[in-house]
């Protein structure tokens, strides 16, 4: 099984690798920390498992998740996040990735998802609450932070994101290959879509719904 890694946290990277490195049957082609370069390595490896944190900079794990089935079609994502909420598990979800596994799990449950996704079963980490999760699905949709994203587009949740982070109108131009209008546009009607008039705003909503981080901003 070729595994790619993607998770912004350096330390976590090296614990995994060495971890999935005792899995005889397991190559670890290569890591990351960006969404972006997730992405591209994504479409270089064609790895049979992108292992996945969703809190990336640059782009959310739920967005790569979401564009790996162009880039590779057989790839199948394991999404391992700190989070446990029914917003970011049926999200999760929403965006096709074949298992969420926990951060705080056993060891040996790494073992148990790989294997599972490999046989084609999804997996749920039993650290996820199934009552919550049911909740969830009962409703068919996610809670109301989470379901102000939809109306965004791939783009504006993109250039969300990176306002969040602190870059500035020129930095996202450059970093989309867009120009400064066109960001601005973007921006602007992001905000009527969300109500929300001013930068922090914008940050508060973004740590919100798990599109970045507290420490991260």
């Amino acid at each position: 099984m070729r595994v790619l890694l993607a998770d912004d946290h350096q330390l976590v990277r090296a614990g995994l690798r060495a971890l999935l490195q005792t899995f005889v049957d397991v190559q670890v082609l290569a890591e990351c920390g960006d969404g972006h370069e997730a992405l591209a390595l994504v479409d270089r490896t064609q790895p049979d498992v992108l292992l996945l944190d969703i809190t990336l900079p640059g782009l959310n794990g739920l967005d790569v998740a979401r564009r790996v089935p162009k880039l590779s079609p057989h790839t199948r994502v394991l999404i391992l996040s700190m989070h446990t909420g029914a917003e970011y598990v049926g999200q999760a979800l929403r965006a096709g990735v074949a298992g969420y596994l926990v951060k705080d799990s056993a060891v040996d449950e790494l073992r148990v998802a790989l294997d599972s996704i490999r046989a084609g079963r999804p997996y749920l980490s039993p650290a996820i609450s199934q009552s919550v999760l049911q909740g969830y699905l009962r409703t068919g949709g996610p809670p109301p932070d989470r379901a102000s994203l939809d109306p965004l587009t791939p783009r504006q949740r993109e250039i969300l994101q990176l306002v969040a982070e602190g870059h500035s109108t020129r930095d996202i131009a450059q970093r989309l290959g867009l120009s400064g209008k066109t960001v601005e546009s973007h921006r602007a009607q992001l905000m009527d879509r969300l109500d929300i008039h001013d930068v922090p705003g914008l940050v508060r909503f973004a740590i919100r719904v798990g599109l970045v981080s507290a420490e991260s901003t």
